[in-house]
């Protein structure tokens, strides 16, 4: 625990936190998190502030492989939380924002991505959707910090993935040639990717735009005590076409075919009895938007398995680290080759080898 963060806490006026009770940081790839008891209310806190909440503080130096449209997750938490009952409390502190922290477990610790979701489980899921679809950026009252540029005009769902496909190919792409130049030529992936890419996902269907979670993945759903899913780290929340958030939300959870398919019908008539027109185009519109998710996956895996790699981690050996990385650049490879163009993807060894030679260079 470095010691600027262990007295964070402790610099706020009135907190007084005991140094002992910090736990943390835990793991999480855009923070540092430290969750800690707030004194008793003898010592001036009082009881509704009882019970353990995290601070979170970013992580310098990360790359970031989404567009981001607030500058954190805290004062959209402040806003939604009257509107979203599956959000943690928010609160400040001697001017230290925290957040509740849910006691309980993620849903992947409980459910492995690739297993089935319990159906109660799957019914709350629903409801997030339900609750954030009918959310309009005018009815937010937070400043956006994403250029004008990025701002799709209201219900062009087409106009609006070509801003993630834009950033993607500025962002991560082209900010990060210079390094990866050789690594994204070893593995077949160059500038004439985002044609393809742009010829498969084009011929979009409108629809309405709300507020988007933009990564509802299982360890950003916690299952308190007593049954009851919350959903945290906002921190990628955006205004756009509702079917991204599904096509996210899918390609990141690893359903079984068969729930999948199920939740999809559901989230179909779910979305559309709250806000007509939100589920329009789905059967032609979702493979679009998951291939650019399998696209973007691509850029994102190779990029962080060279991090990874270059880090010490005394737990895992070098070379099984290696191949672990290798895979999942392989496999991202696998699902998105037709998206980009790729006339054939290299094998496990020679993945393993660009990967090597970019952490060596």
């Amino acid at each position: 625990m470095t010691p600027e963060i262990t007295m964070l806490p402790q610099r706020a006026d009135g907190m007084c936190v005991d140094p002992d009770a910090i736990e943390g940081p835990l793991p999480g790839y855009h923070h540092n998190t430290y969750v800690f008891p707030l004194p008793s209310p003898g010592d001036g806190v009082g009881p509704a502030l009882q019970g353990r909440w995290k601070v979170r503080e970013p992580r310098a130096g990360l790359l970031w492989f989404d567009r981001r449209c607030f500058a954190s997750e805290e004062p959209l938490l402040y806003e939604l939380q009257r509107r979203i009952d599956v959000i943690p409390q928010v609160t400040q502190v001697g001017g230290v924002n925290l957040q509740r922290f849910v006691e309980g477990s993620t849903l992947g610790a409980l459910h492995p991505s690739g297993t089935a979701v319990p159906e109660d489980v799957l019914d709350q899921i629903l409801g997030v959707f339900r609750r954030t679809v009918p959310i309009t950026s005018g009815t937010v009252g937070v400043e956006r910090v994403c250029e004008k540029k990025d701002h799709a005009m209201e219900g062009n769902s087409q106009e609006f993935l070509e801003t993630l496909v834009r950033f993607t190919e500025e962002k991560v792409y082209e900010r990060n040639l210079p390094k990866y130049e050789e690594t994204f030529a070893l593995l077949g992936i160059g500038s004439d990717s985002f044609r393809y890419l742009r010829k498969v996902v084009k011929g979009l269907t409108s629809r309405p735009f709300c507020l988007l979670h933009a990564d509802l993945h299982r360890e950003n759903f916690i299952l308190d005590r007593d049954g009851k899913l919350w959903v945290i780290d906002w921190e990628l929340a955006m205004f756009g076409d509702p079917l991204y958030d599904l096509a996210t939300h899918l390609h990141l959870m690893r359903y079984p075919k068969d729930q999948e398919e199920r939740l999809t019908e559901r989230w179909c008539e779910a979305v559309e009895t709250v806000r007509e027109g939100s589920a329009k185009g789905c059967d032609a519109d979702l493979p679009r938007l998951r291939a650019y998710k399998k696209a973007q996956s691509v850029f994102t895996d190779i990029v962080r398995a060279t991090q990874r790699l270059g880090f010490d981690d005394a737990g895992v050996r070098p070379d099984v680290r290696l191949r672990q990385e290798s895979r999942k650049v392989h496999q991202a490879l696998l699902a998105a080759a037709q998206t980009l163009g790729l006339e054939s993807v290299p094998n496990l060894g020679s993945v393993k080898a660009a990967l090597q030679r970019c952490v060596g260079s």
